[in-house]
């Protein structure tokens, strides 16, 4: 299995750290020629949603990505990889994102909840973290909500959290996100 990781800015080290934990293959996309590795999923990481929408597009990346992802490559986006999946950005998945809705940096808080389909006191590091406004279409699941804003959902191949996953020890979000691809 190897796993891809948009490296253009953000928290990718993270993931790729965790994945190796697990015994996964990554490698990074930092343009064009990298993005036409084989590849068996896509992480979307945190980071500034607005940088890295302007570099996917700089460097024809914008196009690839989006048709992968909407011919069934899974996706899972954190954070600002969230923002990415959602309408106005790649639009691949049928949600509408609040950016930065917890704020400034020290807005930035730690809780644990339930996660649907992977369980109870799954830690959640959220940093000027959005959240999902609006589910667009019943394609879409809620997967988990933090004091009544989605912060979690899925839609066919496509996760996406608010919080950021890859910043604690707890392996079950990327555990779940591989199953996807095994199954």
């Amino acid at each position: 299995m190897r796993i891809a990781i948009l490296a253009l800015q953000g928290a990718f080290i993270e993931h790729e750290q965790m994945l190796q934990q697990l015994g996964v293959e990554t490698f990074e996309i930092r343009q064009i020629r990298d993005w036409q590795q084989p590849k068996d999923g896509l992480i979307l990481p945190g980071g500034e949603s607005t940088v890295q929408m302007r570099l996917l597009k700089e460097l024809s990346l914008f196009a690839p990505v989006r048709r992968a992802i909407l011919d069934g490559l899974p996706v899972f986006g954190t954070c600002a990889g969230m923002i990415l999946l959602s309408e106005g950005y790649l639009g691949t998945m049928d949600i509408r994102v609040r950016r930065n809705a917890y704020g400034r940096q020290l807005g930035s808080f730690y809780t644990t909840s339930r996660v649907e389909d992977i369980g109870d006191d799954i830690p959640m590091t959220f940093i000027r973290a959005p959240y999902i406004e609006e589910v667009l279409s019943n394609r879409c699941s809620v997967l988990s909500e933090i004091d009544g804003r989605i912060v979690a959902a899925s839609q066919g191949k496509q996760l996406a959290t608010a919080f950021h996953p890859e910043l604690n020890d707890d392996f079950r979000i990327h555990q779940y996100f591989l199953q996807w691809i095994t199954s």
